[in-house]
């Protein structure tokens, strides 16, 4: 399935569900899940998460505002290209789950400012589940 919406895409294998969404500022929201998403959720799918089985990956990208773009935490230039399981932890994760790892990134790309939050649904199985996520993230594009 290929979400396309608002300057953002991105490829999602079979079996993920996905929603690209905007906020009343015009700034993008992407919720992608290897499994069902709830029907309604925050910025950063706090309730995705809470429902994330232990194989469970997800991939948020939040457009902030384009001012922001380049500057402090959003100085680096676009998506990484490879998540590690050693760049995840359970500190980053906005709701703390048991088992749960996740990661952070920020940065801009043609003036706009993105944050990438993955949520992964076991530390034990990080390899496998960070190397599911790089390969949604390489299917991202952006205007």
């Amino acid at each position: 399935m290929r979400l396309e919406a608002h300057g953002v895409g991105m490829q999602l294998p079979a079996g993920w569900d996905g929603v690209i969404s905007r906020r009343p500022n015009a700034q993008a929201v992407v919720h992608a899940a290897s499994f069902a998403l709830p029907p309604a959720d925050g910025d950063f799918a706090t309730a995705a998460t809470s429902l994330m089985p232990p194989d469970g990956v997800v991939v948020v990208l939040v457009e902030y505002d384009p001012q922001l773009a380049g500057t402090g935490l959003f100085a680096s230039a676009g998506p990484p290209a490879t998540l590690e399981a050693a760049d995840f932890n359970s500190s980053t994760l906005l709701r703390r789950l048991p088992g749960q790892v996740g990661l952070q990134r920020f940065f801009s790309h043609r003036g706009r400012a993105f944050c990438l939050y993955v949520v992964l649904g076991s530390a034990d199985a990080a390899p496998q589940l960070a190397a599911r996520a790089t390969a949604v993230l390489a299917t991202l594009s952006l205007a």
